[in-house]
């Protein structure tokens, strides 16, 4: 894949959005969070 045409989700904790990475290949559709931290938290109001 070429990187101007990788697919992009938002991110259910922070709302940003992210792009597909190759270690997400097998499993892009379970892929909710766009980091460690984020799918820790998995909560928006409790970052405050």
């Amino acid at each position: 894949m070429k990187k101007e045409f990788l697919p992009t989700k938002v991110c259910k904790s922070c709302n940003r959005d992210f792009v597909w990475r190759k270690k997400w290949k097998k499993n892009w559709n379970e892929v909710m969070y766009c980091s460690k931290k984020c799918s820790n938290i998995k909560n928006p109001q409790s970052r405050n």
